[in-house]
């Protein structure tokens, strides 16, 4: 069995067993809120949180770690550039580079944010089912062309993955060993091309399977949630915690503090 190539993490907290729309409105206003954030000290209690949810959501320490190592890479270079490309009074000189305090601050904040909100994402969002996201997505309201595309993109992602499996499967049964040669492209450019065309393919297969069991431009939703006490204490807890980073942030800003 071919697994999914869009896996979601494996949860087994109390987050898990909340509503889907509950956690993605939570995500989404965890991220505003935390983007809009001034103070160190209050992006610092934002990743504890982010990280607390995490904790919460069940999610495992390996899983996390192999999730965030395509950020903190982007997040490395960010960290060790901004100093020195952002003008203000200087922090320490390399040579003939001078590293600012204002750039060194400005990526403390971005990469203290960004691992708060991505935290928070994985441990809200990312703990859904792609069809479940979709369903929440549009129960809250979101267009139902969206929640469409989002869900058939995810079939087609699926698709082409299993296809890419059987064909990378036919080429090792015919002894193809890739090297750093004419023949290893051409051949990885014929995959790429049977890859498109057969995706195609079976995209058309699958519209017009659509189209047999009566379908006329709508998705019709057959999960049933229920909004249940559980979700409507976590809602108050959540919307106290973000307000009460809200509040740290303002109050950080005031004069003398």
């Amino acid at each position: 069995m071919t697994a999914t190539p869009i896996p979601h993490l494996a949860g087994s907290g109390w987050i898990v067993a909340r509503d889907p729309r509950l956690r993605v409105g939570a995500a989404l206003a965890f991220a505003l809120i935390t983007v809009g954030l001034d103070h160190p000290g209050s992006t610092a209690a934002a990743l504890g949180l982010a990280l607390g949810l995490a904790l919460a959501a069940g999610l495992k320490t390996r899983d996390l770690a192999r999730r965030l190592l395509a950020l903190e890479g982007f997040m490395l270079i960010l960290v060790l550039t901004l100093p020195f490309t952002t003008p203000g009074a200087s922090w320490f000189e390399l040579g003939s580079l001078s590293a600012s305090t204002a750039g060194r601050d400005l990526a403390l904040m971005i990469l203290l944010k960004a691992n708060a909100v991505v935290l928070a994402l994985m441990a809200l969002v990312g703990t859904l089912e792609p069809v479940a996201l979709g369903q929440a997505l549009g129960r809250l309201g979101v267009p139902d062309k969206l929640t469409h595309l989002l869900l058939m993109t995810i079939r087609q992602i699926h698709l082409i993955h299993a296809e890419f499996v059987r064909l990378r499967q036919a080429m090792r049964a015919r002894a193809f060993v890739p090297r750093t040669d004419r023949h290893t492209w051409r051949a990885y450019g014929w995959l790429m091309g049977m890859l498109l065309v057969r995706s195609l393919a079976r995209a058309e297969r699958l519209m017009d399977a659509m189209r047999c069991r009566g379908f006329r431009g709508r998705l019709y939703r057959l999960d049933t949630p229920h909004w249940q006490p559980g979700d409507t204490l976590a809602a108050l807890g959540l919307m106290t915690l973000l307000g009460a980073l809200a509040w740290l942030d303002h109050g950080l800003g005031l004069p003398g503090v």
